[in-house]
Formats: C-alpha cells, structure tokens, sequence
C-alpha cells in the first residue's frame, strides 16, 4: 500500500474554517485503549502518526494511558488530556464509543477523533430494550475503516501466489471491524481458488474469535494446534494477541502469519504479509485539517482501497519462490477491488453466505463463525 496521506486528505478536507482553541501545555493528546502505543499494531500505528505529524509541525503532545478497560477510566483519562491543555484528542478503538459519546458534550471545545468507531449511549446490551442512541456532535469526528477490502486483499494474495490453500483466521474479538477482516478474508481465499480452480480447506474450526487482543499461552497453545493439523498461515486480526500466532508458527517449520494494522514483518520472521489500515495517516489527516482550519465534526467517514487507506505492504519477497506470483496477483486485483468491480462482502451490508454462493460454495459453518447475528 502507498504510504500517501492525499487522498485520505482529499476525503477529510473541507471549506468549513474554525479556529484552533487556545491550550495549554500538551495541545495534541492520545488516549490508548486496552493496548499501549507498542502493541505493534493499532495503537502504536496511530501514535507513531502523531509524532510524525507534531514533531514536523513543532506541536507538543502526549499519551495517556488509562488504568483499566472502563468508560469511567477513558474519561478520567480523557479529563486529564483536557487539563494538560489538549485541544485535540485523538482515541483509537470502538471501546471509547460509550466514553466519547459523553465527552464530547462535556468539553465542547475540545475536538475528538474516534478511530474504529461512532459515538453512542452503550445501553446494557443484556436487556431486551438494548438500543443505544447514536449521536456525532460537531466537536467530533469519527473515521472507519474497509478492513474487510484488506481482509480480501491478504486472502486473495494467500492462495493466487499458490503458496497456500489451508487457512485460518485469528480475531482478537467480535466486533466490527475485526469481523470485516475475517469476512473480506474469506471471500478473498474462495475467490482466488474460484479461479485457480482448486479446493482449498477453511474450516470453521480454525475461525475463532479470542475475545482478547492480549497475547495469552493459551492463544500461543491453539495457534501451535491449528498449525500442526495442517493449517498452513493464520491471518491474526488480533493486535497484540497476534504475537501468540507469531510465536507458535516460529516453533513449526514453514507456518505463517499475516499481520495486521501495520506491517507487523519486523515483528516476527513468520509474518509474510499484513493486512494494512492506515490508522497514523487518518490521525495526520485529521490534525492536518484541525490545524489547517478546514475541520468538519459531527460525521462520520469510512476508507477503504480506493482511499488508499488499507492495503497490504509492496514487499513480498516472504513468499519466496511465490513472490512473483503473490506480487502479481496484488498488482491485477487492488484495481478491481478499488474500482468496485469487484464488491467484497462486509458485517453489515454485502452478505458472505450470498457472495460465496455466487462462487458455488457451500461453507455455512465458517459463515456462521464469520457472521455472527450481533454485529454491533
């Protein structure tokens, strides 16, 4: 994927001026969510943003990371950014969607970006009334991602380079946005066999969702168990449980991982590819138009391939004597998929049952893993 902030800008740009608000002594602020900023994936991906872009502009920022996976410690955390001066606050992750959705009306001058998510009430999800109320105010902005566009990328690259044809799939938990790279990665596999004409194993039984994104020994134990019943590559969607597949296949000769958010190839010799979400340049882009004055709050976008936001790395050498093919295959179906030729399924819209159906495949299993009824 292009390292390029143009057309992420060009989607974030606006004519609407607003003023920066006068701060105090860290104006640019991050909160981490259940990860910290060397979780060598989505938290550190967006920090490592930040630094670029306030080193470059001579701002002063800082990281705050709260003491448990509460929305009462995100909005000590966040109360504290506000104090040290922040004027933007930048929160990666679904887990401040309940947080955010009372911060922004607490500190109205203060601009937010949520990353991977949309501000609501979070009602108990136990009670039958659960219905939680949506609202972006204008101090807000959130950004999402088409995970499932690189999900389908790193799926199709897998099986068109004739590497592999057994798959399995690591989610660090059930929510949105890991499920669309699970479900884009399937439809990429089956639609890479689709034309190869050839079988390939994707069992439900090694689609799992971890309900962490912590690296455990007992992720470690199952990725080792799934490798030696002949799964052959893990795509682990799972932050920093991911490291647990990359350890177990570094125990195995010739298992691999595919990484995710960033690319995670110094992270691990096993990793061979990753399924990249350009979380650091959403975060440049945003505090490019917070400083530029063209900031426009109380929306909510979403990137994909054609934004150039999510891809996979330009290097495929990890695929050895496969490198040529997995390399061709990127370079023939990226314009397919960011041209909408090719409609790859999500959690919420395209189904992947109907879309497998349309392969002739028949994996109800793996579908029902892939698309549980709760999607929110």
């Amino acid at each position: 994927m292009k390292k390029t902030l143009l057309v992420i800008a060009m989607v974030l740009v606006s004519v609407f001026s607003l003023a920066a608000c006068s701060g105090g002594n860290y104006e640019i602020a991050m909160i981490t969510d259940s990860g910290g900023i060397d979780d060598k994936s989505f938290n550190q991906s967006t920090w490592e943003g930040i630094i670029e872009y306030a080193e470059a502009n001579q701002k002063v920022f800082k990281y705050y990371k709260p003491r448990e996976v509460s929305d009462k410690a995100y909005l000590r955390a966040i109360k504290l950014a506000v104090r040290g001066g922040a004027q933007i606050v930048i929160t990666p992750g679904y887990l401040f969607e309940t947080a955010l959705y009372e911060a922004q009306e607490l500190y109205p001058d203060v601009k937010f970006v949520l990353l991977d998510g949309e501000p609501n009430s979070g009602d108990d999800p136990a009670t039958e009334a659960y219905d939680p109320v949506y609202e972006t105010k204008p101090n807000t902005l959130n950004i999402l991602f088409d995970e499932n566009d690189a999900g389908f990328l790193a799926g199709y690259v897998s099986v068109k380079s004739g590497k592999f044809t057994n798959l399995g799939f690591f989610g660090g938990m059930s929510v949105p946005a890991v499920q669309r790279f699970g479900i884009g990665f399937i439809a990429g596999a089956y639609y890479a066999a689709d034309e190869m004409e050839i079988t390939i194993t994707f069992s439900a039984d090694h689609y799992e969702y971890l309900g962490s994104f912590a690296p455990t020994p007992d992720a470690q134990t199952k990725a080792g168990a799934w490798y030696s019943a002949g799964v052959q590559v893990i795509f682990a969607a799972a932050g920093g449980a991911g490291s647990s597949a990359m350890s177990a296949a570094e125990e195995q000769t010739d298992k691999w991982v595919i990484g995710v958010d960033a690319d995670q190839s110094g992270d691990s010799a096993s990793v061979i590819t990753s399924a990249l979400k350009g979380v650091g340049e959403a975060a440049i882009a945003a505090l490019e138009d917070f400083y530029g004055g063209n900031w426009v709050g109380g929306r909510t976008i979403s990137l994909g391939a054609a934004e150039e936001a999510v891809g996979l790395p330009d290097d495929f050498t990890r695929f050895g004597t496969y490198a040529a093919a997995a390399e061709a295959a990127y370079d023939y179906i990226l314009p397919l998929v960011v041209n909408g030729t090719i409609v790859v399924p999500t959690n919420d819209e395209a189904s992947l049952g109907t879309f497998l159906t349309g392969l002739g495949v028949s994996n109800a299993d793996l579908v029902e893993k892939a698309e549980p009824e709760e999607t929110e």
